[in-house]
């Protein structure tokens, strides 16, 4: 049975197009496209049971259209994307602490990037790493890095021939590498899909990041097969090699919120960000 927590009005936000993420704290936060004070979208949390509270307005200057969503940090806090607006009116990234106002980490001025339609995504590296839809050197988007302070770096510049307009955002896969799509370009300009190397490690992912002790597990990876040992937070736990990329796990009695580490042929392999043990 379906039930509607929350129905937009304008004046809380209008036009919702991103999913919503839950936090560590239980809550479900998201954005809408417009709306709100000055009709640039918004920022906002809502329980499981339909509280809803607007944690921010954008208003132009610090951003405009929250397209792509957000993603958590591993301090708690909350990154994000605006497709428009900031100092140059090429869209923003921007940082949003629960309980603290938002942060515009930075204005895109084309150069390095315009447009950033998709999500952002934490590299195991702990850097974000997204996707602009246009502007970089050739105007076809780009890649980039940005630290949790601000600091941006393209890494790559889209040519036509190599995709054109990356709306999607990435993924970091298990074997540390980062994928994504374009929407157009390539030889048939049909679109294309990318891979891109940091030199990151291999890791192992778990789905979900949270459960309570006696909670099932999927943990993913690559070459899991002859796995030895799975701990949460250096606590043991029985498993079940399903798959070359898969193992599914119960979370042990005793374990404590961190990493997951699994150990393989190939070596130790630990999660990309810490399991939360309810």
């Amino acid at each position: 049975m379906l039930t509607t927590l929350h129905s937009f009005d304008r004046t809380n936000g209008g036009n919702p197009y991103a999913g919503l993420v839950q936090g560590a704290d239980g809550m479900l936060y998201g954005t809408t496209f417009d709306g709100g004070a000055y009709k640039h979208g918004t920022v906002y949390a809502i329980s499981q049971s339909g509280t809803f509270n607007t944690l921010h307005t954008f208003h132009l200057t610090d951003g405009s259209g929250p397209v792509g969503g957000l993603m958590e940090y591993d301090d708690g806090s909350f990154f994000g994307t605006t497709e428009g607006g900031g100092a140059n009116g090429y869209g923003t990234v921007f940082q949003l602490s629960p309980y603290g106002p938002l942060t515009t980490l930075y204005s895109f001025d084309k150069t390095h990037g315009a447009y950033p339609f998709g999500a952002l995504v934490q590299g195991t590296d702990q850097n974000l790493y997204g996707t602009t839809n246009g502007g970089g050197a050739n105007g076809d988007g780009t890649i980039f890095q940005i630290t949790s302070g601000g600091t941006l770096t393209t890494l790559h510049s889209f040519d036509s021939a190599d995709g054109s307009a990356p709306y999607g955002g990435l993924v970091q896969g298990t074997d540390g590498n980062f994928y994504g799509t374009t929407e157009a370009g390539g030889p048939n300009n049909d679109g294309t899909i990318f891979r891109l190397s940091m030199g990151l490690a291999p890791f192992v992912k778990t789905l979900p990041i949270f459960g309570r002790v006696g909670a099932t597990v999927t943990i993913l990876g690559t070459d899991l097969t002859g796995a030895t040992s799975v701990t949460f937070h250096g606590t043991a736990a029985t498993f079940t090699v399903l798959s070359p990329t898969a193992i599914k796990a119960t979370v042990p009695a005793g374990a404590r919120t961190g990493m997951v580490q699994v150990t393989a042929p190939s070596g130790t392999l630990a999660s990309n960000v810490p399991f939360q043990v309810l």
